[in-house]
């Protein structure tokens, strides 16, 4: 026997198994006590009645007697004045209860016979004869002790009752784990989800308590993280200026060039050092009503502008309430990557059938290793096989528009395309 998968169903099942097995414990020693009292009154109603019968037929004149069996007859036993029907002699081993207590009744008074009548209903019957001599025959068919019509029903509902308290049990058992479960499966350090609710069980109490504190404790721990970030990365822009400006007073030679070119890349990683310490806190800044075409079609033009391949295709009709500038700031980083590694970008928008909104970037570069496409989105973590440090990227342009995304209540995914080059596509929810 394999046990169910789910906690749920195997509390369910031990409850409900052990609350069944007492119940039905019960209900069968009640049952058979119930029986053996029964079967006790039965009988001794039996012997009691038949021996009254008998002394009363065997003083009635013979003449009387046939107008007295209707008044005798019982509904498991009636008294016949011949020598019944033929059947096969019971062994005193073999006597049912009931031929027993005929026998304690009249069986002292008047010799017994007994014989098993086969048929449809098997039965017995009880020979004997009367004080002078003519025979009777008590006829018997053995029945069940009865057993009240309701009582199945109660039955019924007694064991519903019993899943019903069950499941309302295990219900109650499971769903703050379940609750705590679902809390730990979507806990983000990026975007802190809410608190769970102290209420219920001390237990219960406890375990929301931990895990809110848990989740303040890391919260506060990125947060001093990404301000420690922040402070580094702007600190260090004083100090590469000067070093700029000295370089700027040296002799042009191979090594000043070198030096230049050094001093830039640290400018640069230190800028995007911030930017990505401040896309940590992009809920920062309002939330307007922008007109999604309109506001690509603006975007678009500002690279076409300035020389850049940069084309857009579809439109949406739709309005977001969003922060435009982390928007900006999100599909800028897209088409700037698209630019630099595909030499152009191409822009697709179009609403889907859930109600939300597709904006595409595709480019035409050497794409992304399968296993590297969630890899890429890891601050600092770059696909050294084509864009390593000379092509000026750091590792956090995606990182960045990643965070911004999440702020911005998006969803930013990669994707290869099937005839070569990446597609970025971020997931916007349109304003009610």
């Amino acid at each position: 026997m394999r046990w169910p998968r789910t906690l749920a169903a195997r509390l369910a099942l031990i409850f409900f198994s052990g609350l069944v097995l007492a119940y039905g414990l019960s209900f069968g020693s009640q049952f058979y006590e119930r029986y053996q009292t029964g079967r006790d009154v039965m009988l001794g109603n039996l012997e009691t009645d038949v021996s009254t019968a008998v002394a009363l037929l065997d003083r009635l004149p013979a003449e009387e007697r046939a107008a007295w069996l209707p008044m005798l007859e019982r509904r498991n036993y009636r008294y016949r004045l011949d020598e019944g029907l033929p059947g096969k002699p019971i062994e005193t081993a073999e006597a049912p209860m009931a031929a027993n207590t005929i026998q304690r009744a009249v069986g002292e008074r008047f010799p017994l016979r007994f014989e098993s009548i086969p048929g449809p209903t098997p039965h017995f019957q009880a020979h004997l004869r009367l004080s002078d001599g003519r025979p009777l025959t008590l006829d018997v068919t053995p029945g069940p002790i009865p057993v009240a019509k309701w009582l199945p029903v109660v039955l019924l509902v007694q064991l519903a009752l019993l899943l019903f308290c069950t499941w309302v049990a295990v219900r109650m058992a499971i769903r703050p784990l379940t609750r705590l479960a679902h809390a730990v499966d979507h806990l983000d350090p990026d975007s802190p989800g809410p608190q769970l609710d102290e209420h219920g069980p001390q237990e219960v109490v406890y375990a929301a308590r931990a895990f809110n504190a848990l989740q303040d404790r890391i919260a506060a721990y990125l947060k001093e993280r990404i301000q420690l970030l922040a402070a580094i990365s702007h600190d260090l822009q004083t100090p590469i200026t000067r070093m700029k400006l000295r370089v700027e007073q040296m002799d042009t030679s191979t090594e000043r060039e070198r030096l230049w070119s050094d001093l830039n890349e640290m400018q640069h990683l230190v800028k995007e050092g911030v930017a990505y310490a401040r896309s940590m806190d992009g809920g920062s800044e309002a939330v307007c009503r922008v007109d999604l075409d309109a506001f690509l079609d603006s975007l678009v033009c500002d690279y076409q502008d300035s020389g850049q391949a940069v084309s857009l295709e579809g439109s949406s009709g739709v309005l977001l309430e969003t922060r435009p500038h982390a928007l900006r700031r999100v599909l800028g980083n897209l088409i700037d990557n698209a630019l630099k590694f595909g030499g152009s970008a191409h822009l697709e928008v179009q609403p889907d059938v859930q109600g939300k909104v597709q904006v595409r970037v595709l480019d035409n570069g050497p794409g992304i290793p399968e296993d590297a496409l969630v890899e890429v989105f890891k601050p600092f973590y770059r696909v050294e096989s084509s864009r390593n440090r000379s092509t000026g990227g750091t590792g956090l342009g995606l990182a960045i528009a990643q965070q911004l995304s999440l702020a911005l209540g998006g969803q930013l995914s990669l994707q290869n395309r099937e005839s070569g080059g990446l597609c970025a596509q971020l997931e916007l929810r349109p304003a009610p």
